[in-house]
């Protein structure tokens, strides 16, 4: 009798047992796929940065920038991680109401591959290169590289791909001659015989190229969330810049990715051998100047448009 009066007490003590803390999702929009330019995420993910703070991030992909910055501004999203900087700052300029959070590389990563017959910079001239988008931040790239070979704008044909794995595929076809890739699809195209002409990094290494935008409404209604989310992200970029995580990183990006190791371990190795990633969380006044420089002399901004329209107080904190 004891002991069925025993077998009552757990079930009802099972039964009113406080159920697990639920945890707050957040939606964050990446271009492509599952590669090493949201590395950090993927890092925060497996790691338990995230849920060791009540938080649970999905990234959410798209095929370009372009369509990243849409969504977030539509609210569809909550926010970009390792984007382009490019196409949030020129929606910010036409009213769109976001704002950036982050920046994450604080150079381009990218290479430009060329046909194996395609052995100097000079032998573009006449020739197609696939990029992101005619006023995608990698154009900016792209000419950059170009000019000091004697190749003027107007000298090559552009098609566009918003995905780097795009613009790898088309190379790979033959349906162009040159494709601007980041790692590790760089690493990947060269290791088949396609030709290095060359890193954007040596060209522009002022100008920062991907980040975190947010939906300013979201973002407003969430501080909690975000002072949650923001340090954890910050942790798990130290923790992808630790090398003594070399192997935990890459093994996280080949589960993610599926890609191969060979190719995720240069990729690693390039990302901190460049020291790519910005490490405290703050952004760089400096730098984001550069870019809006740039932006200015492609025609894309006005000259009265200032780095402080960028940023939100409380989300993204402008150091000199």
């Amino acid at each position: 009798m004891m002991r069925n009066a025993h077998v009552v007490l757990v079930a009802i003590t099972v039964g009113f047992a406080a159920p697990a803390q639920a945890l707050e999702t957040i939606t964050a929009g990446a271009v492509g796929s599952a590669s090493t330019t949201i590395w950090p995420v993927y890092i925060g993910i497996r790691q338990g940065f995230f849920t060791n703070v009540g938080l649970k991030v999905e990234p959410v992909f798209a095929q370009s920038s372009t369509a990243i910055a849409q969504q977030v501004a539509a609210g569809s999203v909550n926010m970009t991680v390792g984007s382009g900087l490019v196409d949030p700052i020129r929606a910010i300029e036409k009213g769109a109401p976001i704002a950036l959070w982050r920046i994450d590389m604080q150079a381009p990563p990218y290479a430009l591959l060329a046909r194996p017959s395609i052995r100097r910079m000079q032998e573009l001239k006449g020739r197609t290169i696939i990029i992101g988008g005619a006023k995608d931040i990698t154009s900016i790239f792209v000419e950059r590289m170009l000019v000091p070979s004697g190749i003027a704008a107007g000298e090559v044909d552009y098609v566009f791909a918003g995905a780097t794995s795009a613009r790898l595929s088309a190379l790979q076809s033959g349906a162009v001659d040159a494709a601007l890739l980041t790692s590790p699809h760089n690493f990947y195209a060269e290791a088949n015989g396609f030709t290095n002409l060359g890193w954007t990094i040596d060209y522009a290494k002022e100008l920062p190229f991907s980040g975190g935008a947010v939906n300013r409404a979201w973002a407003a209604e969430n501080r909690l969330t975000l002072e949650k989310f923001l340090p954890a992200y910050t942790r798990s970029v130290a923790w992808f810049r630790n090398v003594e995580n070399r192997d935990a990183a890459v093994k996280v990006m080949m589960e993610v990715s599926k890609l191969h190791q060979q190719e995720v371990e240069k990729s690693y190795d390039f990302l901190q051998q460049k020291d790519f990633y910005e490490p405290t969380g703050k952004i760089s006044r400096a730098k984001l100047g550069k870019l809006v420089e740039a932006l200015r002399e492609l025609g894309d901004l006005p000259a009265s448009f200032t780095v402080e329209r960028l940023v939100m107080p409380g989300v993204g904190e402008l150091t000199e």
